[in-house]
């Protein structure tokens, strides 16, 4: 299985398939299609069936029941495109055969070292094979680490026929790094009861508790002048934008944050003295906290928008998931059971809310209720980013046991 792991994985990661929230298309780029046609001819491949991509990007598949047990089908979904946070473009993974525990250079010439002091969870992997970056892209194990254990799961329980096992789906989505990645789920094709996602971080993680999140985007419009006749006349959009900022509390924010936080996180800042745009992203884990949070950003727009001009500043704010925690604990035995094949596995369960949201989160939402697994991967989105085959090779026999146990409840 090791063997399947790296090689699947390596020949995903060197595809580019990062997302683009500024595209209107679905997926937002071309290149997400490239690893998805590669998926679909594995999948026929290793003997799965109902292969079908459609104009959307969503892939789903499924490996028929080998059991006349009734068993509800099951689902596990992974997403194909990278962040934006860092380039993925030219990804150039390096296997690290037993791990030393030591820094590890990444690249010697730009002089990038994975070291133990700034990641001390690094050691904890000694003796393990690690796929890392070359410490110029990020790697994609979000979400390429998942992809690769179900493809690999998959193969298993078809080589495998005397594992029991109902109707299992599988789906590869578009798209999720930017948001959008159920926004054209079809959870009625897909057809089944329960799923998981396989998008979590390092070994053990189990999680049904997401942030409830929204975007907004506030625009500020300005009056350019000379700046030698300026005086009484120029609007500096730029500063307007930074007054706004202002008014955030500073712990309030994702770097003074941690376990059921809640922050204002400041994107990104476009501009000039014209017109500038601030991007903030709200998250939260209680629901009245996360309305209270909305209401505030609301408020701080409405006392720019006195001071200046309700034609001056203008506020797009959406939601974008909501806690899955609610759709998920009226069905807690489908945490129970990926609890169980764990714990069956040697590996211990670390149940903790996701400072984030997987598709789960809205899946969750529209009818089909999906915690979330761990993939492996460590340092999401970033040159540092690398995952563990040991952890990819853990995950996809947790998939397996996962089918195994719901025949044989």
């Amino acid at each position: 299985m090791k063997e399947e792991l790296i090689k699947r994985f390596t020949t995903y990661a060197k595809i580019d398939t990062q997302s683009n929230e500024d595209s209107k298309t679905t997926p937002s780029t071309s290149g997400q299609f490239d690893l998805l046609h590669v998926l679909v001819e594995e999948l026929k491949e290793i003997g799965m069936e109902d292969v079908a991509l459609d104009e959307n990007g969503y892939l789903m598949a499924t490996l028929p029941a080998n059991t006349d047990k009734e068993i509800p089908t099951i689902g596990f979904l992974a997403h194909v495109d990278t962040a934006t946070d860092f380039t993925g473009k030219n990804v150039n993974p390096q296997i690290v055969e037993n791990f030393d525990g030591n820094d590890l250079t990444l690249n010697e010439k730009l002089n990038i070292v994975l070291s133990a002091k700034e990641f001390p969870e690094l050691p904890s992997y000694k003796g393990q094979t690690l796929i890392t970056t070359d410490g110029t892209t990020l790697l994609g194990a979000d979400d390429k680490a998942g992809i690769t254990e179900i493809m690999t799961a998959m193969n298993y329980l078809i080589q495998h026929p005397e594992i029991e096992h109902g109707r299992i789906r599988v789906a590869f989505t578009p798209d999720e790094e930017i948001g959008r990645g159920p926004h054209k789920f079809d959870v009625e094709r897909f057809d089944a009861t329960y799923a998981y996602t396989m998008d979590g971080g390092p070994l053990g993680e189990l999680q049904y508790e997401s942030f409830n999140a929204a975007a907004a985007k506030v625009t500020f419009k300005g009056s350019s002048v000379h700046p030698g006749t300026a005086k009484n006349k120029m609007i500096n959009a730029s500063k307007l934008a930074t007054e706004f900022i202002g008014k955030f509390p500073e712990q309030e924010a994702p770097e003074h944050t941690e376990g059921h936080e809640g922050f204002y996180h400041l994107i990104s800042i476009h501009g000039e003295v014209e017109k500038t745009q601030v991007y903030y992203i709200i998250r939260d884990h209680d629901r009245e906290s996360f309305e209270a949070r909305k209401a505030t950003l609301e408020k701080y727009v409405n006392e720019m928008k006195e001071k200046y001009g309700v034609e001056n500043v203008e506020l797009e704010l959406t939601d974008q998931y909501y806690n899955m925690r609610e759709k998920i604990e009226p069905v807690m035995e489908i945490v129970d059971i990926a609890s169980e094949a764990m714990k069956n596995l040697d590996i211990k369960p670390i149940i903790e809310p996701i400072r984030g949201g997987t598709d789960g989160s809205q899946l969750s939402f529209m009818g089909l209720p999906t915690p979330n697994i761990f993939a492996g991967g460590e340092n999401f989105h970033g040159k540092f980013e690398y995952v563990s085959v040991e952890s990819m090779e853990k995950a996809a026999k947790v998939i397996i046991e996962i089918c195994r146990l719901f025949a044989k409840k």
